[in-house]
Protein backbone atom coordinates (compact mmCIF):
# COMPACT_ATOMS: atom_id res chain seq x y z
CA UNK A 1 0.00 0.00 0.00
CA UNK A 2 1.10 3.32 -0.75
CA UNK A 3 0.79 6.07 1.98
CA UNK A 4 0.58 9.97 1.71
CA UNK A 5 4.23 11.43 2.15
CA UNK A 6 3.73 12.57 5.28
CA UNK A 7 2.99 9.14 6.67
CA UNK A 8 6.00 7.56 4.57
CA UNK A 9 8.30 10.26 5.63
CA UNK A 10 7.09 9.27 9.53
CA UNK A 11 7.29 6.02 9.22
CA UNK A 12 10.70 5.62 7.79
CA UNK A 13 12.25 7.92 10.45
CA UNK A 14 10.29 5.43 13.11
CA UNK A 15 12.48 2.55 11.78
CA UNK A 16 15.17 4.43 12.37
CA UNK A 17 15.27 3.58 16.36
CA UNK A 18 16.29 0.47 17.38
CA UNK A 19 14.17 -2.96 17.19
CA UNK A 20 11.56 -0.14 15.23
CA UNK A 21 10.77 -2.63 12.20
CA UNK A 22 7.90 -1.45 9.94
CA UNK A 23 5.30 -3.47 10.96
CA UNK A 24 5.86 -2.12 14.65
CA UNK A 25 7.15 1.95 12.64
CA UNK A 26 3.52 1.78 10.88
CA UNK A 27 1.61 1.29 14.18
CA UNK A 28 3.54 4.08 15.77
CA UNK A 29 2.70 6.38 12.91
CA UNK A 30 -0.72 5.27 12.61
CA UNK A 31 -0.61 5.92 16.60
CA UNK A 32 0.46 9.42 16.25
CA UNK A 33 -1.94 9.99 12.94
CA UNK A 34 -4.98 9.45 15.61
CA UNK A 35 -3.79 11.62 18.22
CA UNK A 36 -5.34 15.22 18.60
CA UNK A 37 -2.96 18.08 17.26
CA UNK A 38 -2.27 18.90 20.70
CA UNK A 39 -0.88 15.85 21.84
CA UNK A 40 0.96 15.14 18.65
CA UNK A 41 3.05 18.62 19.75
CA UNK A 42 3.47 17.27 23.01
CA UNK A 43 5.65 14.68 21.49
CA UNK A 44 6.93 16.64 18.80
CA UNK A 45 8.37 18.95 21.47
CA UNK A 46 10.01 16.53 23.97
CA UNK A 47 11.89 14.89 21.06
CA UNK A 48 13.23 18.17 20.19
CA UNK A 49 14.09 19.03 24.01
CA UNK A 50 15.85 15.61 24.43
CA UNK A 51 18.12 16.92 21.21
CA UNK A 52 18.61 20.63 22.64
CA UNK A 53 18.08 20.58 26.16
CA UNK A 54 20.48 17.57 27.72
CA UNK A 55 24.02 17.20 27.66
CA UNK A 56 26.56 14.55 29.20
CA UNK A 57 27.95 15.10 32.79
CA UNK A 58 31.28 16.41 32.44
CA UNK A 59 32.22 14.36 35.34
CA UNK A 60 30.21 11.14 34.77
CA UNK A 61 29.44 11.29 31.71
CA UNK A 62 25.88 10.54 32.26
CA UNK A 63 22.62 12.38 30.57
CA UNK A 64 21.74 15.52 32.52
CA UNK A 65 20.24 18.66 32.13
CA UNK A 66 22.50 20.25 34.75
CA UNK A 67 26.10 19.89 34.47
CA UNK A 68 27.97 18.46 36.65
CA UNK A 69 24.55 15.91 36.96
CA UNK A 70 22.20 15.38 40.34
CA UNK A 71 24.06 12.30 41.15
CA UNK A 72 27.77 13.96 40.84
CA UNK A 73 26.45 17.13 43.21
CA UNK A 74 24.84 14.70 46.02
CA UNK A 75 26.52 14.97 49.11
CA UNK A 76 24.71 12.11 50.10
CA UNK A 77 26.17 9.78 47.67
CA UNK A 78 29.28 7.89 48.29
CA UNK A 79 31.98 9.47 46.45
CA UNK A 80 35.03 7.32 46.97
CA UNK A 81 32.94 4.25 45.10
CA UNK A 82 32.36 5.00 41.35
CA UNK A 83 30.59 2.20 38.95
CA UNK A 84 31.81 1.94 35.35
CA UNK A 85 28.75 1.60 33.00
CA UNK A 86 28.58 0.92 29.18
CA UNK A 87 26.15 3.32 28.51
CA UNK A 88 23.81 6.13 30.15
CA UNK A 89 20.63 4.05 30.15
CA UNK A 90 22.84 1.10 32.62
CA UNK A 91 22.90 3.84 35.49
CA UNK A 92 18.55 3.90 34.87
CA UNK A 93 18.77 0.16 35.51
CA UNK A 94 21.11 0.31 38.92
CA UNK A 95 19.11 2.81 40.22
CA UNK A 96 15.83 1.42 40.32
CA UNK A 97 17.71 -1.38 42.79
CA UNK A 98 17.66 1.70 45.53
CA UNK A 99 20.95 -0.24 46.75
CA UNK A 100 23.53 1.73 45.02
CA UNK A 101 24.77 4.78 46.67
CA UNK A 102 28.01 5.72 44.99
CA UNK A 103 28.49 7.71 42.11
CA UNK A 104 29.01 6.38 38.02
CA UNK A 105 31.29 6.66 35.42
CA UNK A 106 29.87 5.72 31.85
CA UNK A 107 32.26 4.73 29.20
CA UNK A 108 30.01 5.47 26.71
CA UNK A 109 30.29 1.78 24.91
CA UNK A 110 32.76 -0.78 25.09
CA UNK A 111 35.88 -2.52 23.55
CA UNK A 112 35.44 -3.70 20.10
CA UNK A 113 38.52 -4.30 18.18
CA UNK A 114 35.96 -6.08 14.92
CA UNK A 115 33.76 -2.53 15.17
CA UNK A 116 37.27 -0.34 14.92
CA UNK A 117 36.60 0.81 18.97
CA UNK A 118 39.63 1.03 21.25
CA UNK A 119 40.32 2.46 24.35
CA UNK A 120 40.66 6.11 23.09
CA UNK A 121 37.49 5.73 21.59
CA UNK A 122 35.90 5.35 25.43
CA UNK A 123 36.08 7.45 28.81
CA UNK A 124 38.67 5.44 30.26
CA UNK A 125 41.01 7.89 30.61
CA UNK A 126 39.18 10.29 32.13
CA UNK A 127 38.32 7.08 34.75
CA UNK A 128 42.09 6.72 34.92
CA UNK A 129 42.44 10.63 35.68
CA UNK A 130 39.52 10.45 37.88
CA UNK A 131 40.90 7.60 39.70
CA UNK A 132 44.39 9.21 39.99
CA UNK A 133 42.90 12.30 41.14
CA UNK A 134 40.06 11.92 43.38
CA UNK A 135 40.23 9.95 46.90
CA UNK A 136 38.84 6.44 45.26
CA UNK A 137 38.34 3.69 46.85
CA UNK A 138 36.61 1.42 45.07
CA UNK A 139 36.12 1.23 41.19
CA UNK A 140 33.29 -1.90 40.45
CA UNK A 141 33.25 -2.69 36.89
CA UNK A 142 29.98 -3.30 35.55
CA UNK A 143 29.96 -3.50 32.08
CA UNK A 144 27.47 -5.66 31.00
CA UNK A 145 28.61 -10.13 30.47
CA UNK A 146 28.85 -9.85 26.40
CA UNK A 147 32.23 -10.65 24.87
CA UNK A 148 33.24 -7.06 24.64
CA UNK A 149 31.75 -5.92 28.32
CA UNK A 150 33.88 -8.97 29.66
CA UNK A 151 36.87 -7.57 27.76
CA UNK A 152 36.34 -3.85 28.57
CA UNK A 153 36.47 -5.23 32.14
CA UNK A 154 39.41 -6.63 31.72
CA UNK A 155 41.68 -4.02 30.36
CA UNK A 156 39.78 -1.72 32.77
CA UNK A 157 41.24 -3.91 35.98
CA UNK A 158 44.50 -4.01 34.15
CA UNK A 159 45.14 -0.50 33.90
CA UNK A 160 43.32 0.01 37.37
CA UNK A 161 45.97 -2.69 38.95
CA UNK A 162 48.45 0.52 38.91
CA UNK A 163 46.34 2.21 41.55
CA UNK A 164 45.61 2.15 45.34
CA UNK A 165 42.65 1.38 44.82
CA UNK A 166 39.82 -2.00 45.25
CA UNK A 167 38.50 -3.64 41.77
CA UNK A 168 35.71 -5.07 41.97
CA UNK A 169 33.58 -6.78 39.30
CA UNK A 170 29.30 -7.52 39.61
CA UNK A 171 28.70 -10.80 38.82
CA UNK A 172 25.65 -12.91 40.87
CA UNK A 173 22.80 -12.96 38.78
CA UNK A 174 24.12 -11.13 35.44
CA UNK A 175 23.68 -13.91 32.59
CA UNK A 176 26.44 -14.33 30.26
CA UNK A 177 25.29 -11.92 27.31
CA UNK A 178 22.98 -10.38 29.25
CA UNK A 179 22.26 -6.28 29.09
CA UNK A 180 21.92 -4.67 32.57
CA UNK A 181 18.82 -2.30 30.68
CA UNK A 182 16.52 -6.05 30.57
CA UNK A 183 17.69 -6.98 33.83
CA UNK A 184 15.00 -7.64 36.30
CA UNK A 185 15.57 -4.53 39.71
CA UNK A 186 16.18 -7.70 42.55
CA UNK A 187 19.14 -9.74 39.85
CA UNK A 188 21.08 -6.14 39.91
CA UNK A 189 20.41 -5.32 43.17
CA UNK A 190 22.18 -9.04 44.04
CA UNK A 191 24.84 -8.34 41.83
CA UNK A 192 26.01 -5.20 43.06
CA UNK A 193 25.90 -6.80 46.59
CA UNK A 194 27.52 -9.60 45.02
CA UNK A 195 30.60 -8.23 43.29
CA UNK A 196 33.90 -9.58 44.06
CA UNK A 197 37.98 -8.77 43.22
CA UNK A 198 38.86 -8.86 39.40
CA UNK A 199 41.92 -11.39 39.95
CA UNK A 200 44.76 -10.58 36.99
Amino acid sequence: MIYPKPLEDLVKQLQKLPTIGPKTAQRLAFSILKMSEEEAAKVSKSISEVKTKLKYCTICGSITDQDPCMICTNPNRSHQIVCVIEEADDLLAIERTRQYKGVYHVLMGALSPLDGIGPRDLRIGSLLDRVGEKNIGEVIIATNYTTEGQATALYLAKQLDNFDVDVTRIAYGIPVGGDLEYIDDQTISRAIEGRRKINL
